[in-house]
């Protein structure tokens, strides 16, 4: 079944500048210049994959349009607007964690990015198109309301939900993370709303290393729609198929959203440099089909991917194109060569210490009612 998918990416996007730092290290001292792990690389290599497969052609283009400050500030402090602006204005500096660096234009550049999400979701919502990708750069799901962190500057999703709410366009929505990092920005932003379901799913204590735990539910009216599940490193497409089957499926299923975001980072691939996962671009395509028919069932197929990390310059291309093979229901023949390597490899199945943290999530998530029935 074909589907009209939008697309969104901008040249802009490559442009923005994370430095010469090497890997996450400033460059100086014993420290030779080198490249930031947040380069242009792995999205402009996603986005060049698209146009040379052909899938361009018969993607929806949706245009990228940066947000306003007051969709800003229905997310982010006053203070932190400030203090990214100054900094932009004055050639550069870090989003608020010491490794976050973004160079001059970098605050034009985060409200690009999370005027892609929105325009994204805006045109599944009209029905302009029936889901999108939105490939925006810098990622969000780790800036905060006071601050940025992991690269991130401003937060994409929660600043686009904020403004389709505003519009009375949607009231609940759906959150669904699957970037190798813990989705802390979302949690925090929506730790106490009830309207708001987030589902995290990442390496266990890699990122922020404080956060993520299965037992961080929520707090007040809120309580009970934040899901954590903390996988152990080495978890591959099994484990991240089963955390979709048994954990987020039926959370969504009870919450009944009236739009599904999901927060698309390809660093579980098993070549990302900054995780330790197993996930293959099979592995994506399997979350993607599941994530569809979720869709599907609750909010007539209404689902956003706002793209976040995944910094493997060589396999994010196929992991990406993967995903909008689903999306759009289009095969483009293109083949991923890294299969050779890490199709076949053990650490894709669901192992019984793997299942132990899944059964735990499932289960927070059932007594607090946002699962029926037995597991």
């Amino acid at each position: 079944m074909t589907r009209k998918t939008g697309y969104v990416w901008h040249e802009r996007y490559a442009w923005h500048d994370t430095g010469t730092h090497a890997g996450l290290v400033p460059a100086g001292g014993y420290v030779q210049p080198y490249r930031n792990f947040e380069s242009p690389d792995s999205k402009a290599r996603f986005a060049g994959l698209v146009e040379v497969s052909g899938l361009i052609d018969q993607l929806t283009r949706v245009r990228a349009q940066e947000v306003s400050d007051e969709d800003l500030l229905r997310v982010h402090t006053p203070a932190h607007l400030d203090r990214i602006r100054s900094q932009s204005d004055a050639g550069g500096g870090d989003a608020g964690d010491g490794f976050s660096p973004f160079g001059r234009g970098g605050f034009e550049l985060g409200k690009l990015a999370a005027g892609g999400t929105l325009a994204a979701a805006r045109a599944v919502l009209d029905g302009t198109v029936d889901n999108a990708y939105a490939l925006v750069r810098p990622p969000g799901h780790h800036a905060e309301p006071d601050q940025g962190r992991g690269y991130c500057l401003f937060a994409n999703v929660p600043i686009a939900i904020e403004a389709l709410r505003a519009e009375r366009r949607v009231r609940r929505v759906a959150i669904f993370d699957y970037d190798v990092h813990h989705g802390n920005g979302a949690q925090k932003i929506y730790w106490n709303d009830p309207d708001v379901l987030t589902i995290s799913v990442h390496q266990d204590r890699l990122f922020p290393v404080d956060s993520g735990l299965a037992e961080e539910r929520g707090g007040d009216a809120g309580a009970g729609t934040n899901i954590n599940v903390p996988l152990p490193a080495g978890s591959g497409d099994g484990a991240y198929w089963s955390v979709v089957d048994r954990v987020a499926g039926p959370a969504i299923r009870a919450f009944a959203p009236d739009l599904i975001i999901v927060s698309s980072g390809f660093d579980p691939s098993a070549l990302d440099p900054l995780g330790r996962m197993s996930v293959t671009s099979n592995g994506f395509r399997g979350i993607a089909e599941r994530l569809l028919a979720i869709a599907d069932d609750v909010c007539d197929g209404k689902i956003v991917f706002s793209h976040e990390g995944g910094y493997s310059a060589v396999h994010v291309p196929f992991c990406g194109i993967a995903v909008l093979e689903v999306l759009s229901g289009i095969t483009t023949g293109v083949e991923d060569p890294f299969n050779v390597s890490i199709g076949s490899s053990p650490t894709r199945a669901l192992t019984e210490w793997q299942t132990d943290i899944i059964d735990r999530s499932a289960e927070f998530a059932r007594a607090l009612g946002l699962i029926v029935g037995e597991p």
